[in-house]
């Protein structure tokens, strides 16, 4: 695999722009996509594997489904849930876009399983931080850095990931007729029990928590807090997390609002999905200047911040904007991971 790495050298030596890519299945989040394509999908395979220690590394090429499958052999799985959206996802590509799934409230995000990587930064040199343990972790933790940095800073040539146990045991339970208000407030009196709830869902009136445990835990959450069993837990639950789900349906644009976890009903006049105990509400809204105004300023209100997720117009700014001294942050870590400014130029500012 040296003389893949060697190319990838070569290119970024050459100083042109270049937009890192593995299976193009995240093209359309983030600004806009700039230079030509550096395709990592060559780059691929599972480097070590041991299933006793719950870590797992793998150049970034590899697929998402190679890396979900070989740990469902062993009985483990990503505890972040990332979304593929489409059959190409790759594990570089998971861990740039740092996207986390339904379990993420209960389990943590990408960031947090990220233990160590190798890096191909902007001069062409091969960076390496962390390790395969947790403890390795020390001083400024640039692996977890790289976590939903869009490929701005550098190549993810390899990723040492945690990994973690499946439940014997999973459950969903359904509750009909609930405001959004009263399945907020539910959420959050139930977090603060000693509930096994490895996931939430509500949306138009329909309140979904899934359980993950062992069998005893689970059938004791079941009475005690009532609802329906649904059928295909599973299915449900992939939809969420694949954006397969009927809220996700049609062209209408996209919004992630992520706000604390607490904060009552945000009123904005356009349908919701609530994921994450209430921390993270999926919103259909238009895409323009003048509504993103809006959705902003009610959400920063609120202690939180919101994203154009999908679709709409990207010209007013895919993220929030940040504010001053955290954008200096950033433009400072640009400048010493990639003073050229080559990897994704525009992908997120």
């Amino acid at each position: 695999m040296q003389h893949i790495i060697d190319a990838f050298k070569d290119r970024v030596r050459s100083g042109s722009p270049l937009r890192i890519r593995g299976g193009g299945t995240k093209d359309w989040y983030g600004q806009r996509l700039e230079g030509d394509v550096l395709d990592t999908r060559a780059y691929t395979g599972i480097v070590d594997y041991e299933p006793t220690e719950l870590v797992i590394t793998a150049r970034c090429g590899t697929p998402l489904a190679d890396i979900e499958t070989a740990l469902a052999e062993r009985g483990q799985m990503l505890a972040f849930e990332p979304p593929h959206f489409g059959a190409g996802a790759t594990l570089g590509g998971a861990i740039a876009a740092g996207l986390s799934g339904p379990r993420r409230a209960s389990s943590g995000a990408v960031r947090d399983f990220v233990l160590g990587c190798r890096l191909l930064d902007g001069k062409g040199d091969v960076l390496s931080f962390g390790g395969q343990v947790m403890k390795n972790v020390a001083g400024y933790d640039v692996s977890r850095l790289l976590a939903g940095s869009l490929g701005t800073l550098g190549l993810l040539l390899d990723v040492s990931v945690k990994v973690l146990p499946r439940a014997p045991r999973e459950a969903t339970l359904v509750f009909d007729g609930v405001a959004e208000i009263d399945a907020i407030r539910r959420l959050n009196e139930w977090a603060g029990r000693p509930l096994p709830i490895s996931a939430s869902c509500w949306h138009d009136g329909v309140l979904m928590v899934r359980l993950s445990g062992a069998n005893a835990a689970v059938d004791a959450a079941i009475r005690s807090l009532g609802g329906d069993v649904m059928p295909d837990c599973a299915g449900f639950w992939a939809s969420v997390r694949e954006q397969r789900h009927a809220f996700f349906d049609g062209d209408m644009p996209l919004w992630r609002l992520s706000v604390p976890s607490t904060v009552g009903a945000i009123v904005l006049g356009s349908p919701q999905l609530i994921e994450w105990g209430g921390a993270q509400r999926w919103l259909r809204a238009p895409g323009d200047a003048a509504t993103a105004d809006r959705i902003r300023a009610t959400v920063r209100a609120a202690g939180g911040h919101a994203t154009l997720f999908r679709g709409g117009d990207k010209s007013s700014g895919v993220f929030q904007p940040l504010a001053p001294p955290i954008a200096r942050i950033h433009e400072r870590l640009k400048a010493g991971f990639d003073p050229a400014g080559i990897f994704n130029p525009g992908r997120m500012v």
